[in-house]
């Protein structure tokens, strides 16, 4: 929607796009009237950005992580109507006369009153308060009882019976930190305290009404817990003696075994516990009774003491022995404590003497707790105001900074870099360049999808650093130097604004042109490159093909030497018989093999000879055609093949340099770019940095030997002779008038014998 302005703006052509200029207190109180699609940036996000975060927070009006258009207007307003002069925003200062302070409208009377409060807390009589004064509120609501923030501590009241109880409820709820810096509660952990004690107190009251909830007093949960721990073995044991009883002969098996205990005795025992837990918890008896008094497998005997203590000394007073029925008596009188168990209520109070509950619950505590919350709310506008005065010195130190990241990008395209943008994070440093350009990435899946839009080189490092241990990935826009290094695992340093060092590790490159420098050499590269590899590959292949044939050859050979050895006996008898006809088939052979291999190589020589003819003749009427030319036209034909080769390069290079554009990468990390951010040609290059080593004079022991000056010379006058020899030929022959390159182009004289027929030995 577009806004009607009084005033008059200014604006000026900034990255290749035309922007409104903000630069006095009178832009920033017209800014809710600037047309909205004038705005450089629709929104951005609070985090990673480099920037003031409580700036951010303050801008950040409804606290979403987002900050929008509406809510960086309704900013400058609250700003201009707390100073006096909104001129003072473009200086950003981080200190504020009390007299700037708007005392003609409510919220700069409210931040005038609480800015005072701040400086009598300080004990200050200063005319004006800074951001040093407000870095630290603990300091300023130090010791006060009440601050707003609806959170009371033991400060807040002078009775020790309510200093007794928040300590209580902080230990039994928890506690939040106050505003003073002192631990606190607020209103719903008093609610939440008060209905769990009420609960656990009603819960507690079951059992006192009902005897058989509690068999064993207080002790009935370790009861219970004594009897869980050895039911299993006493019902193991009376099996046992049923046994025994069924049949006597079963004795020795449903025992010790005596052997298992020899295999063990001349060990330490007191590391064979958990073995000797695994035998009858007593002697075995055919009266299938428990004995009570006498000696209980030593692995068990804690256990057993105390089952004994709290249940049979109870239930079987005086006896030496229990039955199988009484010891399966005891199960049933849990019953009733287990379901009551089961309803436990208010656990997070558990503990409390039921005199004790009584009393907090029914003198009127809760109602004087929330007395002292009341108290400490009715401080609350005094203490927001407080909280005011640091806000706004914030945004009047870096509004205007704000402002010149998100109306314009004005910071960003400053040709000295003296403010870098508040989307840089850092330098990153590889490949002896410095790149300036580093945006921290927040969503790699949505650079993967948008960053390839930006027609910039790219390159996303893993960064690491073990003394901050944090890890974090960046992008980095590479805008000059060579790019034959820059790949996938390569390691770098990366610095941050803040100067930490971290280690870098280069993850993924999206490959766009640099620079028309790299442009213009890139087809060489690329036929040099191309060329490289077909070598290599040729040169492998044939050594893998000799490999091959002498690995074949030597197998061959043992095999045939084999084939001989065993064939000698045969070979000697026949010898004489078959000499003859062996002989003139080994002629007949060879001299088919001889006249094949002429003729095949007769071939080989006239396609040599045809390409040599074609490239002969085309360097001779190239040399002959240059020489005629001028030097000018010898300078202009150079540059013409250059051109040929370079241009179309150097020319796509161009086309994608001019739309080498920011947004999608700021898109990706969550921005709403409402205009382009071209980075030019131009731009680009103050954006990295290339290594610059001054003239070094001395000699490098270690170089290699480069090729003689002389033997340079002397190739350079043998070619010159021998063009100056065709170009002599060339014009003798002329004056006979023949034509001297067909005569050079003797590929046509070579006459290719047929394949079939038959060639005299030579």
């Amino acid at each position: 929607m577009e806004n009607k302005s009084s005033h008059t703006w200014k604006f000026s052509k900034i990255g290749g796009v035309t922007r409104v200029s903000i630069e006095t207190g009178e832009d920033i109180r017209h800014l809710p009237e600037l047309d909205t699609k004038m705005w450089t940036v629709l929104s951005c996000p609070v985090e990673n950005l480099e920037f003031d975060k409580k700036t951010l927070e303050v801008i950040d009006v409804n606290k979403d992580g987002k900050i929008r258009v509406d809510e960086v207007i309704k900013t400058s307003k609250w700003l201009c109507n707390s100073i006096k002069n909104p001129e003072l925003l473009v200086n950003g200062s981080s200190v504020l006369k009390l007299s700037d302070i708007n005392d003609n409208t409510e919220e700069g009377q409210k931040i005038l009153k609480s800015a005072k409060a701040i400086l009598k807390s300080l004990s200050s009589e200063k005319d004006e308060i800074s951001l040093e004064d407000t870095k630290d509120l603990t300091k300023v609501f130090a010791g006060t009882p009440f601050n707003g923030d609806g959170i009371i501590t033991e400060i807040s009241t002078e009775s020790n019976d309510l200093k007794a109880v928040i300590k209580l409820i902080g230990e039994k709820i928890g506690t939040l930190d106050d505003r003073s810096g002192e631990k606190g509660i607020n209103k719903d952990q008093i609610e939440e305290f008060f209905t769990e004690l009420n609960n656990y107190l009603s819960w507690k009251k079951i059992a006192v009404q009902n005897q058989e909830i509690l068999p064993y007093g207080d002790n009935t949960q370790d009861a219970l817990e004594a009897y869980n721990a050895v039911k299993q073995k006493i019902q193991d044991y009376f099996i046992r003696c049923k046994m025994v009883a069924f049949n006597k002969d079963t004795y020795s098996a449903m025992e010790i075994p005596l052997e298992d205990l020899t295999k063990i005795s001349s060990e330490n025992l007191a590391e064979k516990i958990a073995e000797l837990a695994k035998y009858p918890i007593a002697r075995i008896s055919n009266q299938n009774v428990l004995p009570l008094n006498e000696e209980i497998n030593p692995a068990w005997e804690g256990a057993f003491a105390k089952i004994k203590k709290l249940i049979f000394e109870v239930d079987f007073s005086g006896k030496t022995s229990i039955s199988e029925a009484e010891f399966n008596s005891i199960a049933s009188k849990f019953a009733a404590y287990s379901d009551w168990m089961s309803k436990k209520a208010g656990s997070k109070v558990e503990g409390f003497d039921l005199s004790e509950a009584e009393k907090i619950l029914t003198n009127g505590t809760k109602d004087k707790l929330l007395e002292l919350i009341d108290k400490d709310l009715a401080q609350k506008e005094e203490a927001e105001g407080i909280i005011s005065v640091d806000n706004l010195l914030h945004c009047y130190q870096n509004f205007f900074s704000f402002l010149r990241n998100f109306v314009t990008f004005s910071d960003f395209y400053t040709v000295k870099h003296e403010k870098l943008a508040m989307f840089q994070v850092g330098k990153l440093f590889v490949d002896q360049r410095e790149c300036d350009l580093c945006i921290k990435v927040s969503d790699m899946p949505k650079h993967d999808a948008t960053a390839s839009q930006s027609a910039a080189f790219l390159i996303y490092c893993d960064c690491t650093s073990k003394v901050l241990n944090k890890t974090m990935k960046i992008c980095a826009v590479v805008t000059d130097g060579e790019i034959d290094n820059l790949k996938t695992g390569k390691n770098a340093i990366f610095i941050d604004r803040e100067n930490n060092v971290w280690d870098a590790t280069i993850t993924k490159v999206i490959e766009n042109p640099i620079s028309i420098r790299e442009a213009f050499w890139t087809p060489y590269k690329k036929v040099a490159s191309f060329i490289e590899e077909k070598v290599t590959k040729f040169a492998a292949s044939k050594d893998k093909e000799m490999t091959d044939k002498t690995l074949g050859s030597i197998a061959e050979g043992g095999t045939k030497l084999t084939e001989k050895s065993a064939a000698a006996a045969k070979a000697a008898e026949t010898a004489s018989t078959e000499t003859a006809v062996a002989e003139a088939k080994i002629a007949e052979s060879t001299s088919k093999k001889e006249a094949f291999d002429i003729a095949k190589y007769c071939g080989i020589f006239a396609a040599i000879g045809m390409a040599l003819g074609t490239i002969g003749t085309f360097l001779v009427a190239a040399a002959t055609g240059f020489m005629k030319l001028s030097v000018f036209k010898m300078i202009l034909a150079v540059l013409a093949i250059l051109l040929i080769i370079s241009g179309p390069s150097m020319l796509l290079a161009y086309l994608k340099l001019r739309k080498r554009n920011l947004s999608p990468l700021l898109n990706a990390n969550g921005w709403a770019i409402n205009a382009h951010a071209f980075v030019n040609i131009m731009f680009g290059s103050t954006l990295t940095h290339l290594v610059k080593f001054p003239r070094v004079n001395v000699k490098d022991p270690l170089a290699d030997k480069g090729y003689p000056k002389w033997k340079i010379a002397l190739w350079i006058l043998l070619a010159l002779a021998i063009i100056g020899f065709v170009l002599y030929c060339k014009g003798s022959l002329h004056r006979f008038g023949l034509d001297p390159i067909p005569m050079l182009d003797f590929s046509d004289k070579i006459i290719i014998p047929a394949a079939t027929e038959q060639t005299p030995n030579i």
